[in-house]
């Protein structure tokens, strides 16, 4: 989003108004669309109250004794977008897979607040992170008010089978791969499985990543065969049930589906 299309997302703004001491927060919109309606409209203001919109009128309404404008009257306003797929703490380019040799998760975390920035600014005001290091601390942190960024909804560490898409030891020298389990984000069986979901939600996850089968980036002979048992899948959905976790899953190909 630039400036030369002049589109401005009214939840960005919404972001930073906890750090305001104004009663209501007025945002002038030269046009609004709603996410409702298939129109727009033209000279409107959203009124805002410690970050929830509470009205939305006609016209430019004056702001009261203690009230916020925000002037937007040039700029089209939309809610704000949502991404249900992100991983905050990196970006896809060629050094993406040595980084895992090279960084360490100070490094991550540090380049994590540039794409959380990067991604606010873009107009994603909600997003999943599906799989990370650092993405639960990264959504305290944005919580908390310490940092920039959209709303997260945190997976913690995705979880795979050994040798599968999210297995971190994955094209490593045999020396260096070691055996990882749970805790690393490996399952091999049902108390694995269960296990695992248990670690997620004991580190402040707010939903379960399972890739259950390999990617086109996996270091696998085939990207769309299965790699969990169902019995393993059934094990981790059941179990993060009882946390009242939803679980999203990486797949691909119809069996895998």
């Amino acid at each position: 989003i630039t400036m030369n299309v002049q589109l401005r997302i009214i939840a960005v703004s919404i972001c930073f108004l906890t750090f305001l001491n104004a009663q209501v927060t007025i945002v002038h919109c030269g046009v609004l669309i709603d996410g409702k309606s298939d129109n727009t409209s033209k000279v409107m203001s959203v009124l805002i109250d410690k970050g929830t919109i509470i009205d939305v009128l006609e016209g430019y309404m004056d702001p009261g004794t203690g009230d916020t404008a925000i002037d937007l009257n040039n700029y089209t306003v939309l809610p704000g977008l949502m991404d249900m797929h992100t991983h905050l703490s990196g970006e896809s380019n060629p050094k993406k897979y040595m980084e895992r040799f090279t960084l360490n998760l100070d490094d991550y975390a540090y380049q994590s607040i540039r794409f959380a920035e990067r991604t606010l600014m873009a107009g994603f005001t909600t997003v999943r992170d599906l799989g990370g290091p650092v993405n639960t601390s990264l959504r305290d942190a944005i919580k908390k008010g310490h940092l920039i960024g959209p709303r997260i909804f945190s997976a913690g560490k995705s979880l795979a089978t050994t040798g599968g898409h999210a297995d971190p030891t994955n094209g490593m020298k045999f020396k260096l791969m070691g055996d990882p389990g749970p805790a690393e984000g490996v399952v091999n069986g049902i108390p694995d499985a269960r296990k695992a979901v248990r670690q997620r939600y004991k580190h402040g996850a707010d939903l379960i990543k399972i890739t259950a089968t390999g990617g086109v980036l996996s270091v696998a002979k085939s990207g769309e065969n299965p790699q969990f048992k169902e019995d393993e899948i059934r094990a981790i959905v059941e179990t993060a049930a009882d946390y009242d976790m939803h679980v999203a899953a990486h797949a691909h190909g119809a069996e895998g589906m």
